[in-house]
């Protein structure tokens, strides 16, 4: 399984966006679509890498965003990078996160006693290869960190690449002591102080920051793999976030267009102009995947066009909902 990006817009703009595609080049979520296991006989996982280690820019996947791609963060307007704290360079490991993962923030931690931080799992990865933005790893989970961020529990789970050359000598927190003497006290120290120059006061950590080990740790991933279940099913309220599995998509919905022609969901992909839909699924994907319709009035999804014919098109409307069927109508408007 093998995935690629492509990029859009700048670096440094609040426009950049990193988009993520699978082995048919088609366009997929980071968040849904890539697998969380990459072996899970031996509990391997896929990691996300949204930040490489030593820069600064605070890259995260957009959770509330359709297809969910890499943008940098902005706070009060502006682009957010996190400081050089002295002694350390930008993220002093390779820092993403683990796909099929959600904290729940409607859920209080029963050891932390605070919710989750509504994003997916985040992992540290201290393997001595620089990785790029938005590359996809396979990763050996060693341990996690219990931070305490603004009041929400934020797992950091130490994890290292499996491509790694020296990835065969750890297998649990214990050997990132014995043979990274300081690094995860160089992490504690890390998250305690990095919001500081932001004028925010130091992190808290539960556990008194002590480090759990690799069987606890992959008892917290697969938690948050039961909340992502739970979310993507509705069964929790997810808030803003863009919580459908766009690969899914194809040959799950029609678009039954005005003039009678038909526009498939293949069709709709990252691109030329993007406008709020309502979209109501067919009857067939509900009936493969067991839901029960009677809660899923219509799902709100961002429409993203991309066919030269319809660049034109100033504005894509869902028609009233029709309770006899499950398609999408839309009436095509003027700029």
């Amino acid at each position: 399984m093998s995935f690629t990006i492509e990029e859009k817009g700048r670096p440094n703009t609040q426009e950049y966006r990193v988009y993520f595609k699978n082995s048919e080049g088609k366009y997929i979520s980071p968040f849904h679509d890539v697998p969380i296991y990459a072996n899970e006989a031996e509990n391997i996982f896929h990691a996300i890498v949204e930040v490489p280690r030593w820069t600064n820019a605070k890259m995260e996947i957009a959770t509330k965003d359709p297809l969910n791609p890499l943008k940098q963060d902005v706070k009060k307007g502006n682009l957010r990078y996190v400081a050089n704290v002295f002694p350390h360079k930008g993220y002093i490991w390779n820092y993403g996160a683990i796909p099929q993962t959600w904290e729940d923030p409607n859920h209080k931690d029963s050891d932390t006693g605070c919710c989750g931080d509504n994003d997916p799992i985040d992992i540290c990865d201290i393997g001595n290869k620089v990785c790029s933005r938005g590359e996809v790893i396979k990763v050996k989970v060693l341990g996690t960190l219990a931070l305490i961020d603004e009041g929400e529990t934020d797992w950091k789970v130490i994890v290292i690449n499996t491509e790694d050359p020296e990835a065969g000598s750890f297998n649990n927190i214990d050997d990132v002591r014995r043979l990274k003497p300081g690094y995860l006290e160089a992490t504690v120290d890390w998250f305690k102080r990095y919001k500081v120059p932001d004028g925010k006061p130091e992190n808290q950590f539960a556990f008194n920051g002590e480090f759990k080990d690799r069987d606890f740790a992959i008892e917290t991933v697969k938690s948050t793999n039961e909340f992502w279940k739970a979310l993507i099913a509705k069964m929790t309220n997810a808030g803003e976030l863009n919580w459908h599995v766009l690969l899914e998509m194809k040959n799950l919905f029609q678009v039954q267009l005005t003039n009678g022609s038909t526009m498939t969901s293949e069709k709709i992909q990252p691109g030329w102009k993007q406008e709020i839909c309502e979209v109501f699924p067919h009857p067939s994907f509900l009936d493969s995947c067991g839901f029960d319709v009677s809660w899923l009035l219509h799902i709100t999804f961002t429409c993203l066009v991309v066919q030269p014919s319809l660049a034109d098109v100033g504005f894509l409307k869902s028609r009233s909902h029709e309770s006899s069927h499950y398609f999408l109508s839309f009436n095509l408007m003027g700029n």
